[in-house]
């Protein structure tokens, strides 16, 4: 009897080949109207976001760290988006909402590793903002191309270990009879509700790698700016505080945005019976953050703007002639 037990079990494994994503609302009303906000939010994302990296790469004047750090969240944002975007739009006017096993793992690996490398890409600028502020004169030894690169790398790097922790801890946990995630994407605290085994390892895991990609970005982040407005404040002409304070504004707005809107998130996830709460908490985490951090840059910053212009004019031209 043990042995058919031991089978049966196998048995209810295999037959858990898909998840049923409840999306953002089961309220029918909603769907159509949601699918075209959403649809909208993604248009202007993949527009922004992809007219910033062609912008960056086209003019070699923006050849500069901080232009080189914004491709590179540009380029995150892009395809962070593209993971579950898609898949959040095909859900509102779909009937059932099934991702294969295979698919809900890819997504979440892409994900985190695109979320985790944007919490990094932000420090990075951070620190690129504090070396411009604090030590002007050696700006371009410190922030020498080959110094860029390694943020970068790092940023990457620290993404890929943690999504290959969480996603290979949860391929390990066994799914059973029940298959819906309370989500519109593959998240890990959604996913480990439905787990039928022992998620103890999974969140020793979650609670050292979030811990360590909170905790290392927070307090480089705060560091650097502990700095730079130290360094702002010795600034003796008004005129130089405000050209300072400028080129750091768009990057708090993008730093408040994006942390605030994910502790926001996460912090509605911990309370009981407020994991309804959490996934609206979360469009702004998701969605929203990336369509606004190529408005945030563009919008606020002089160089990008008559970038934009020049582009705008050779285009004008071409079109007269």
């Amino acid at each position: 009897s043990t042995s058919q037990n031991s089978s049966w079990n196998i048995q209810v494994v295999r037959s858990i080949t898909e998840f049923i994503l409840a999306g953002l609302t089961d309220r029918p009303e909603l769907q159509q109207p949601l699918f075209h906000l959403f649809l909208m939010i993604y248009v202007v994302t993949m527009v922004g976001n992809f007219g910033l990296i062609t912008l960056i790469g086209l003019n070699s004047h923006l050849h500069t760290p901080m232009y080189y750090f914004l491709f590179n969240l540009s380029f995150i944002d892009l395809c962070y988006s593209s993971v579950f975007t898609p898949k959040m739009l095909m859900n509102f006017v779909s009937e059932k909402n099934i991702i294969s096993y295979v698919g809900c793992m890819t997504q979440l690996f892409f994900f985190l590793f695109f979320v985790i490398s944007e919490c990094y890409m932000l420090t990075s600028m951070a620190y690129d903002r504090y070396v411009a502020i604090c030590n002007p004169l050696l700006y371009k030894v410190t922030m020498s191309h080959e110094v860029c690169c390694v943020l970068t790398f790092a940023a990457y790097t620290m993404g890929f270990a943690g999504a290959t922790a969480h996603t290979g801890c949860m391929l390990r946990l066994t799914f059973c009879n029940a298959n819906v995630i309370n989500h519109y994407l593959c998240d890990i605290l959604p996913l480990l509700q439905l787990s039928c085994t022992s998620t103890y390892v999974n969140e020793v895991v979650v609670l050292i790698v979030v811990g360590v990609n909170i905790t290392v970005p927070s307090f480089t982040i705060l560091i650097s700016y502990i700095f730079i407005l130290t360094s702002i404040f010795h600034i003796k002409s008004t005129q130089g505080r405000s050209k300072a304070f400028s080129t750091c504004s768009s990057h708090i707005v993008a730093l408040s945005l994006f942390f605030g809107s994910a502790a926001l998130m996460y912090l509605k996830y911990s309370s009981p019976g407020s994991m309804d709460q959490g996934k609206v908490s979360s469009v702004f985490y998701t969605n929203v953050g990336p369509m606004l951090n190529p408005l945030i840059y563009s919008l606020r910053n002089k160089d990008v703007k008559g970038a934009l212009k020049k582009v705008l004019i050779k285009i004008q031209k071409r079109h007269i002639f």
